[in-house]
């Protein structure tokens, strides 16, 4: 049966823009033996103050189902990215914060991740850009309810 839908595969679109971007950014993290994910929590945490979360809110930020973000973060701390400990007051909630490693590596990754944005804004227009980041929060303000 074919069927005809009346709207664009927005999700679709979306996901082929992410992939069209990541092309960008994969071989820094490459260089620097970091996944996405590995990258997108530490990229979270360093825009604390505090440098730390309780791993819930690490999984609704990164996008990372609370399973996977389990073994990512065993692997992050065995390779010393990050620290994980019980909150003093709640013992159930785990916080995680960043090590002096990974401030380190946010250090010499980010003006590398800076300019891969810098071309983008310069091959799409600061504009265009601009319209394009605000079309993206108010999606997701008006998508979650």
């Amino acid at each position: 049966m074919n069927r005809t839908f009346d709207h664009r595969n927005l999700a679709m679109l979306l996901l082929e823009a992410r992939e069209t971007l990541m092309g960008r950014f994969r071989p820094i993290l490459k260089e620097f033996a970091l996944t996405e994910q590995q990258w997108r929590i530490i990229r979270v945490l360093d825009g604390e103050p505090s440098h730390e979360l309780e791993a819930g809110q690490i999984a609704k930020r990164c996008c990372i189902l609370s399973p996977s973000l389990t073994g990512v973060l065993e692997r992050m701390e065995r390779d010393g990215l990050i620290r994980r400990t019980r909150a003093q007051e709640d013992q159930r909630r785990l916080i995680v914060s960043l090590t002096p490693q990974s401030r380190q590596l946010v250090t010499q990754i980010s003006p590398r991740i800076d300019e891969q944005y810098r071309l983008i804004e310069q091959r799409f227009g600061a504009e265009a850009l601009g319209e394009v980041y605000a079309a993206l929060d108010k999606l997701i303000e008006v998508g979650g309810s």
